[in-house]
């Protein structure tokens, strides 16, 4: 069964729009999309049912094209990647220059670009990361980085093997992934559930809503308290997991709590992983976003901003973990190392580096959280949270009652589109992502949009 679409995709007239960063001159969505939509549909799977309807025709730094005319103001960076901005010239520059070769594919043979690419990515990262494991999406890297966990825990004794995670945590989509998040619908259907895998509650702020004072860190032990009693051994434990924020709505733990986590896994000799893949590279403000808790972690998982445009993710840590000798040989995939995604993956490194994205990301950040809490101010009957740090944040909407609203995100997303503007929308929040290159007036153009859809629909559901 196909899921709901809840945003029309029907074209339908919408007010012109001319200006500095966005054009609308069509009706959106337009006729070239409801064909294209159509033949897609025909042949793929539910992919783009959740996207917005909009045909995406290029893409240059931090605005979105179709065919027609339109230019979007992006607040995704696709799905969080473009960091160094949609097309950068030094990316197409470095592919074009590998494309020269001719090199496509090498599998995990020897080449040059892949050496440059993996020097340079070691001496961007922390000084723990001496070693890399390359793979071409984000989930690949965490299964990974569990089998690394596993492996190293077992050189230690059989039994310690054991997984640690947080229910709801977004790892990726393959079956070990899966195992992680412990969504009982998925888990269901899967018909298994990794009895070495154990999930912690996420501690969200709203569990203490009003509470200053509140003891993260008795909140972290009381919970492995809990996991003892359900058969967890600590000193079984393998590695904790975990992505610095919660994605779906940016929501970063509490520093107390994750110092607590850290100081547990030192105590019972277990391994601290961190999933950076959707906030790494200058996402938050810093180069990667375990850095806002002061913390140091064994492994980080990364993708996505990696190579800002094509697939390549990546494992690093120390050279104890990546060179177990009974590993060796076994952590790869067909397309690791890619040619083509190295050269990209280099380039982007280089740009980050060139262009300063990283201290940016954090002075736009100010911009932007300046804003977006003067809206939620504005609209404090809808709007519930606003979270998040540097460019990269997360807005919850509330009903009446105080539960969360399902329906707005979408609502506010379609609006904001209609007027030249691209948001990521979930079930459950608007989360705004873009390129870390947007200038700040695009930024606050952008802004002025959000709050003009937020505004709109205030006044539909006043009178409604």
């Amino acid at each position: 069964m196909k899921k709901k679409i809840v945003i029309s995709l029907e074209p339908r007239k919408v007010p012109t729009v001319k200006t500095k960063f966005r054009t609308i001159c069509t009706q959106i969505p337009t006729p070239r999309f409801r064909k294209l939509y159509r033949q897609i549909d025909k042949y793929e799977a539910s992919l783009v049912h959740d996207q917005l309807p909009i045909v995406w025709d290029s893409a240059k730094d931090f605005q979105v094209f179709d065919a027609d005319g339109n230019c979007w103001i992006d607040f995704t960076s696709t799905i969080f990647v473009a960091n160094s901005g949609h097309s950068n010239p030094a990316t197409i520059k470095a592919v074009k220059d590998q494309l020269k070769k001719p090199l496509l594919h090498s599998y995990n043979y020897v080449t040059e670009i892949r050496a440059k690419f993996l020097e340079k990515l070691i001496k961007m990262t922390p000084k723990f990361c001496e070693k890399a494991c390359l793979f071409s999406a984000g989930t690949e890297a965490v299964e990974c980085a569990i089998m690394l966990a596993r492996n190293w825990g077992h050189s230690i004794h059989k039994k310690k093997i054991n997984i640690v995670s947080h229910l709801g945590s977004m790892h990726g989509i393959t079956t070990g992934s899966e195992m992680l998040r412990g969504d009982p619908k998925t888990l269901e259907i899967l018909g298994y559930s990794d009895p070495h895998v154990f999930r912690l509650p996420f501690p969200y702020p709203w569990d203490v809503e009003n509470n200053l004072h509140y003891d993260w860190a008795r909140r972290f032990e009381s919970d492995m308290a809990i996991l003892k009693k359900k058969g967890l051994d600590f000193k079984s434990i393998a590695g904790f997991i975990i992505e610095p924020f919660q994605g779906w709505g940016a929501i970063f733990y509490p520093k107390a709590y994750i110092k607590a986590l850290e100081n547990f896994a030192k105590k019972h000799n277990a391994l601290l992983i961190i999933d950076e893949i959707q906030g790494g590279f200058g996402r938050t403000g810093k180069m990667f976003a375990f850095e806002h808790y002061g913390i140091r972690p064994d492994l980080l998982c990364l993708g996505k901003g990696l190579s800002g445009s094509l697939p390549l993710s990546a494992v690093i840590g120390s050279k104890k973990i990546m060179d177990l000798p009974q590993i060796r040989g076994s952590m790869h995939s067909t397309h690791s190392g890619n040619p083509i995604s190295c050269a990209s993956a280099l380039a982007n490194l280089e740009e980050l580096e060139r262009k300063n994205l990283v201290s940016k990301s954090a002075k736009k950040g100010k911009l932007l959280f300046d804003r977006l809490n003067g809206i939620q101010k504005k609209y404090s009957n809808m709007i519930s949270h606003v979270l998040g740090k540097g460019l990269l944040a997360g807005i919850l909407f509330k009903n009446l009652d105080g539960s969360l609203n399902r329906s707005l995100p979408a609502q506010i997303c379609e609006t904001a589109m209609q007027s030249g503007l691209l948001l990521v929308h979930t079930s459950r929040s608007i989360k705004i992502s873009p390129p870390l290159t947007i200038p700040d007036a695009a930024l606050a153009e952008g802004l002025d949009v959000l709050e003009e859809s937020i505004k709109n629909l205030a006044i539909d559901q006043k009178e409604n």
